[in-house]
């Protein structure tokens, strides 16, 4: 379970005042030991030198006599009296009889005595095995013909007694003050805790999203200096960050309806901001924010010209196509981004309609020209033919045929474009009425009887009874018709079937017209609608205008539906036109 502030509080000031006590009591036990430490050195070092003097005018001892004497000053000393000689052997010890003194250890290595014949005099404290308890060592030089050190020592047994007072002092102080610490502890933790408390709640609201100000009063302390600062912090901070929002979400909205693409890099060249349009343009993923741009952006051109913009470089705007979309075109500018986050922003503008525009513009002003030409030099060169005088009336009347052929050639043409113009100034409506598709089948192979005649050729009928009835403009459906029937008929070779056909298909209505011509090559069945386009020469147009099919395409899309072309497994091309079944254009 985790532990709360107020219980946090309460075991630190509680542990704080129990270790006070307890380093308050070992500094007074070690001052203690120290002091005791040092009288008894000096006690035993004064005692030394006086048995050291002692032994210098009693230069007749010797033997047994020594260790007696060492008996008789340990008595008077109230220490231990150890003589050594000058090869580290003992000869008189207070605390072992003559015969234990040859059992005793050599004490010539024993630090006192090394510093006694260094320096004259040495002291230290260490365990002694002989006495089995904690002893304080003096060793001096002595002038005596056998013994050359005196040793003196004393227990600490006296000092340990001391100590342990002390700590039966410390230990009851320490159990007479647990209850006080226990409740001055408790009061101090409670009043910090309540307050902590309050400003933990408010700090949790601020988190969930509250940032209304809190109501109680903090105090004039420390923790309530901080509390105000939090709360005035959080308020400039909701400020704003609301404003954040705003300016984001306005952001975000402008660009996201923006149909240019924005494309925002940081100095590291990390992307920060892709809009829809640049998504969708540069085929990069949602998820690519935080990525370097040259990983995510594949087109050499526009990785240098956000390059240069990261070195501070404008560029001017760069026409380019994307090698995996190579039918769009792109305008591309970069700059870079002023202020201390630098960086560089890219702006793409997609002109494939404004270029595709443009060269069906120029291909149709092209294709007008070259349409009209051929019969006006044709018409012309038969009038001057006439002007020159011709050698005879059937002559004449050849010519005149002539003139009058290119001259219903160009009216047509006119006429058709002058149609296509109304349709794509959306003004020709639609008269909706019930139509029987196989009437106005009927109706057109009339129509083109001469034509189909002449090669030849049979058409075959196939209407579903389901599809014997469509909603439509009927003359509009007979130009359709009629303008995929006259294709049909004259690209199909002589002796040849074209088919008719209507069905109803999941909610669609079906009209086909299928021809036995040598088919349309794959890379030109999207484009056979656009005015004047030509396929290869062995498709090339035996007769009409060239803009048959797209007047055909702008009539379908004016009920709702859509044109297509396809070839057929067994050869030729068949034309289909989808419609809704319930006319909902």
């Amino acid at each position: 379970m985790k532990a709360g502030f107020r219980t946090k509080v309460f075991f630190a000031a509680f542990v704080a005042a129990a270790f006070s006590l307890l380093a308050l009591a070992v500094l007074l036990a070690w001052q203690v030991r120290e002091r005791q430490r040092a009288e008894i050195e000096r006690h035993l070092s004064d005692g030394a030198h006086l048995v050291a003097d002692l032994l210098s005018k009693a230069t007749t001892l010797a033997g047994p006599e020594l260790d007696e004497e060492a008996d008789r000053l340990g008595q008077i000393i109230a220490g231990r009296v150890t003589f050594i000689a000058e090869d580290g052997h003992v000869v008189g010890d207070s605390t072992q009889s003559e015969a234990e003194l040859p059992a005793l250890e050599n004490h010539l290595a024993r630090p006192e005595v090394v510093a006694a014949r260094e320096r004259g005099f040495g002291s230290t404290q260490r365990y002694s095995d002989t006495v089995g308890t904690d002893m304080v060592y003096v060793a001096v030089r002595a002038s005596h013909p056998v013994v050359s050190y005196v040793r003196l020592a004393l227990p600490l047994t006296d000092v340990d007694a001391q100590l342990a007072a002390i700590w039966r002092a410390a230990l009851g102080a320490l159990a007479a003050a647990i209850p006080l610490a226990l409740l001055v502890s408790w009061l101090v933790s409670a009043s910090l805790a309540r307050r902590v408390s309050a400003i933990a709640r408010v700090a949790e609201r601020y988190s969930a999203g509250d940032l209304t100000l809190p109501v109680y009063e903090h105090g004039s302390d420390e923790l309530g200096t901080v509390a105000r600062a939090l709360d005035d912090s959080v308020q400039q901070l909701g400020g704003r960050i609301e404003e954040l929002s705003r300016d984001r979400a306005r952001m975000e909205a402008i660009l996201g309806g923006m149909v240019e693409g924005v494309l925002v890099v940081d100095r590291q060249g990390r992307l920060q901001l892709v809009n829809r349009a640049a998504q969708k343009m540069l085929r990069v993923e949602p998820t690519a924010a935080g990525r370097l741009y040259q990983e995510v952006i594949r087109h050499p051109d526009i990785t240098e010209q956000l390059t240069a913009a990261l070195h501070g470089d404008e560029s001017g705007g760069q026409e380019l196509t994307l090698a995996r979309d190579p039918g769009r075109t792109l305008l591309t500018r970069a700059a870079p981004v002023t202020g201390p986050s630098g960086g560089a922003v890219l702006v793409l503008h997609d002109i494939t309609d404004l270029r595709r525009a443009d060269q069906i513009r120029r291909d149709f002003v092209a294709n007008v020209s070259h349409e009209l030409r051929t019969p006006l030099t044709a018409i012309r060169g038969y009038v001057e033919a006439l002007l020159d005088g011709p050698a005879d009336a059937e002559s004449t009347r050849k010519f005149l045929e002539i003139i009058a052929r290119h001259t219903t050639r160009m009216e047509r043409l006119v006429k058709d474009l002058l149609r296509l113009a109304r349709l794509d100034a959306r003004q020709e409506l639609l008269e909706t009425a019930r139509c029987d598709i196989k009437q106005i089948f009927n109706a057109v192979t009339a129509d083109l009887a001469p034509s189909i005649e002449a090669k030849r050729q049979h058409i075959a009928l196939d209407v579903a009874p389901e599809a014997r009835q469509v909603d439509g403009d009927p003359a509009k459906l007979h130009d359709i018709v009629r303008n995929l029937v006259e294709n049909a008929v004259n690209y199909s070779p002589e002796e040849t079937e074209v088919r008719l056909g209507a069905v109803q298909d999941n909610g669609t209505y079906l009209i086909t017209v299928a021809d036995s011509g040598p088919g349309i090559p794959s890379d030109d069945l999207t484009r056979v609608f656009e005015r004047f386009y030509r396929v290869d020469k062995s498709r090339s147009r035996p007769g009409g205008t060239g803009l048959g099919l797209a007047i055909v395409k702008h009539l379908v899309e004016l009920h709702g539906g859509e044109a297509v072309a396809a070839n057929r497994p067994e050869g030729g091309a068949v034309f289909t036109v989808r419609l809704p079944v319930a006319g909902s254009w």
